[in-house]
């Protein structure tokens, strides 16, 4: 007659067994929708036939049956601690690669063989008989070398993932605390179980760990339906914080740097494990030439920074907010690096577009416009002048040598007349081969004096080009502003007139506006 005790123990394993099932076949149908289904899968089939094998090692009737299913089960049991371990990883936000999770079943695999080998090496177990104190068929064993190390990583990956969960609690938001409790009885009963079993005082040396995934995939099932454990999953602040594309440095209130994510390591160069503790600032200035600003005037500041870097200059906003506590004091604050160093670089590219000629780099005729106008206004009664030239014979040197020399021709005259320029003489590419220079608080006789300049030293310059020495001059208008009410375009008009008069008498020299 069967022993009631037994077959109520074997009831409650199988049922284990078939909870488990259901939760292989729930994340098979929800594994797209499951960031890591397949784990899970594997996770649960591994519980699956280590449940299963152990219902049939109960019901054996021989030691030799009992043997053949104690394999079985070992096809599972040593590999769902791992994949166990491996799940909750994942559910914390852990990056778990391919490469690692086959090492981290490497033990397991190797418990496997061992007890597949038994027989000829006992190192698993060094023996296997029948209890004569079991009211059926049950074995007991001697422990193996290996049987240790095989209970030592088992207990260890139980542990290391309670570990793992325990401590995600306080930063886990209510919602999701109940899967994580789910979690974190997943792991603890077994290991609790176990710890009983490997201390003999179960009845008849029975392992009860299968009986206790009873529970932990009742527990599953309902916190499935309950805050749809599986398919929802909480990402975690560390993952978020590491995957920022923008850069982040945190500060205490001491404004020392206490921890950065990855993306700004690429972005500040002074900064490596070992500016952890630093002052802020101290690293600001070095890397912006200006003090950190003062925390009155902190929060919600946001400035453009430059810095060095590999590629050249690099450019960030910069945005920084503080920490406050629930009480609304401030306990830290996060200095933000959003990387717009293309973006500059694409305004800079649309500004040389709008003001400055694209083959010679100086200014454009809008843009001088717009100078020369702002130069009047600011005048203030002090006098103002201008020198029109263009290049003598350009359409023969075009003709002659080519377009491309006759672009050089061009680059050759802004490369001599910015031999006499100051910063604050507008210089401008006026028509295809025509230039214009203003000179702010210039009277007219000093503007002649500096066209004469510029034409003597274009005079004596040849240009040298794929070969050819060139002869490139030019022909010279100056004028002055006759009154504050003369406008840029009645200006320009006379040093068009005085151009003219240049190259009526020869080309090659400068005449003055009357």
């Amino acid at each position: 007659m069967a022993n009631p005790q037994l077959t109520a123990y074997i009831s409650l394993v199988t049922t284990s067994g078939v909870l488990i099932l259901l939760l292989f076949i729930y994340s098979f149908v929800k594994r797209k929708q499951t960031p890591f289904a397949y784990t899970f899968m594997l996770f649960t089939a591994a519980q699956c036939v280590y449940v299963f094998g152990h219902a049939f090692e109960l019901a054996s009737n021989t030691l030799e049956q009992i043997k053949h299913w104690t394999m079985v089960e070992y096809a599972g049991m040593p590999f769902a601690a791992a994949l166990g371990l491996i799940v909750i990883m994942k559910y914390i936000g852990k990056t778990v690669s391919t490469k690692t999770g086959l090492l981290m079943c490497v033990i397991p695999f190797i418990s496997f063989l061992m007890v597949l080998t038994n027989d000829y090496h006992h190192l698993f177990y060094k023996g296997m008989y029948l209890r004569a104190d079991a009211p059926s068929p049950m074995a007991d064993v001697s422990i193996g070398q290996w049987y240790i190390v095989h209970g030592a990583y088992t207990f260890g990956c139980l542990f290391t993932a309670t570990t793992l969960l325990v401590r995600r609690w306080r930063s886990t938001k209510k919602a999701y605390r109940f899967q994580l409790a789910t979690l974190i009885i997943s792991q603890l009963l077994p290991m609790s179980a176990a710890f009983v079993y490997l201390l003999g005082i179960t009845p008849y040396g029975m392992d009860p760990v299968p009986i206790t995934m009873c529970v932990t995939a009742s527990l599953f099932i309902w916190s499935i339906a309950a805050s749809r454990l599986l398919t929802i999953v909480p990402i975690a602040k560390e993952s978020i914080f590491e995957s920022m594309r923008e850069g982040v440095i945190v500060l205490d209130a001491n404004r020392r740097i206490i921890d950065y994510n990855h993306a700004v390591k690429g972005m500040v160069p002074l900064l490596h494990s070992g500016v952890i503790g630093t002052s802020m600032d101290d690293v600001w200035p070095r890397l912006t030439g200006r003090a950190f600003p003062d925390d009155v005037s902190v929060d919600g500041l946001e400035e453009e920074v430059h810095w060095p870097s590999a590629d050249g200059l690099s450019s960030y906003q910069a945005r920084i907010s503080l920490v406050t506590n629930k009480k609304g004091d401030a306990i830290g604050m996060l200095l933000m690096l959003i990387d717009v160093t293309e973006q500059r670089m694409l305004q800079e590219q649309l500004k040389k577009l709008a003001y400055y000629d694209g083959l010679t780099g100086i200014y454009n005729r809008t843009q001088f416009l717009v100078e020369g106008r702002a130069l009047l206004e600011e005048a203030g009664g002090k006098p103002v002048s201008l020198i029109l030239f263009d290049i003598d014979h350009f359409k023969q040197i075009n003709d002659t040598y080519g377009h491309e020399t006759g672009d050089q021709a061009l680059k050759h005259i802004v490369s001599v007349c910015q031999r006499f320029m100051l910063p604050e003489m507008p210089f401008a590419r006026y028509g295809g081969e025509e230039f214009v220079i203003a000179l702010p608080s210039a009277k007219l006789s000093e503007a002649v004096r500096l066209a004469e300049d510029i034409c003597k030293a274009l005079q004596q310059n040849t240009l040298h080009f794929k070969g050819n020495a060139i002869d490139v001059t030019s022909s010279f208008g100056v004028v002055q502003q006759l009154s504050d009410t003369e406008t840029l375009e009645a200006i320009l008009r006379r040093a068009d007139e005085a151009l003219y008069t240049s190259k009526k008498e020869g080309r090659n020299r400068v005449t003055a506006a009357a």
